[in-house]
C-alpha cells in the first residue's frame, strides 16, 4: 500500500483508528490496512492456525491468508464472511511465475495508479487480535497465464454492498475482475519467509 492513510481514509469516508505500522509490502502474519466498521485500521494478515507438534505440544500459528470463494460457507469462514466484512486496501499484488526453485514476482495493478485499489476480503479477532483473510477466485484472463486463482477485486460502486449487504447479494460479488488490469513481470526472487502464493503492496 503507498497511499497515505489520511488518503485512503478520506477515499472510503472512514475514521483512522489504531494502523500502526502498516504498510509497504505485506505477507502473511504481517499488518495490513483494512477498512471495517467504518473505521481504517491495521490488522494482521491471516487467520491464524493452531498446531501441535509430535508430543502434543503448542507450535506457533499459522497464518491461513485466503480461502476460496467456494469455501464460504464452511464452518471456518461461514460467520466471518455473513458479519464481518471487511475491505483490504492494495496497490497491487504479485504472484509467483516461473520454474520450481527459480520463481520471480510478477506484479498486477489497475491501469489508473493513482487510484487505490481495493478487493473484498473477510475479518476477524482471533489469536492475534484484529485480523483477515482474503478471498480467492477463479482467474480472470489477466492473470491466467500465471496462475488459476487470484484475489477478489471490488470495483467502487461495489464497495457499500460488500460491507453493508445481505451475504447472498455479497457472494454475487465474489467474481473474476472483468476489466484491463497491467502486468509488470519482474526478477526479483518469489518471497522465501512465507509459504504464500500472493503477497501486496
Amino acid at each position: 500500500m503507498t497511499k497515505a492513510r489520511g488518503e485512503v481514509a478520506r477515499l472510503f469516508k472512514s475514521a483512522i483508528g489504531q494502523v500502526g505500522n502498516a504498510g509497504g509490502e505485506v505477507y502473511p502474519g504481517y499488518p495490513g490496512l483494512v477498512v471495517a466498521g467504518g473505521d481504517l485500521r491495521s490488522m494482521t494478515w491471516g487467520f491464524p492456525l493452531v498446531l501441535k507438534g509430535k508430543t502434543g505440544q503448542p507450535l506457533k500459528p499459522r497464518p491461513v491468508n485466503n480461502t476460496g470463494a467456494d469455501k464460504l460457507a464452511s464452518f471456518m469462514w461461514r460467520y466471518s464472511f455473513q458479519d464481518r466484512r471487511c475491505l483490504f486496501l492494495v496497490t497491487e499484488f504479485a504472484e509467483a511465475e516461473g520454474e520450481k526453485g527459480a520463481k520471480t514476482r510478477t506484479w498486477f495493478r489497475l491501469p489508473d495508479q493513482g487510484r487505490v485499489r481495493c478487493r473484498g476480503y473477510l475479518e476477524g479477532t482471533p489469536e492475534w487480535g484484529p485480523a483477515y483473510s482474503m478471498i480467492m477466485i477463479e482467474t480472470c484472463m489477466n492473470v491466467a497465464d500465471v496462475d488459476d486463482r487470484m484475489p477478489v477485486i471490488l470495483r467502487p460502486q461495489d464497495w457499500r454492498d460488500w460491507l453493508d449487504g445481505a451475504p447472498d447479494d455479497a457472494a454475487i460479488l465474489c467474481r473474476p475482475y472483468p476489466d484491463v488490469m497491467v502486468k509488470e513481470q519482474t526478477t526479483v526472487p518469489w518471497v522465501k519467509r512465507a509459504s504464500t502464493e500472493v503477497i501486496y503492496t
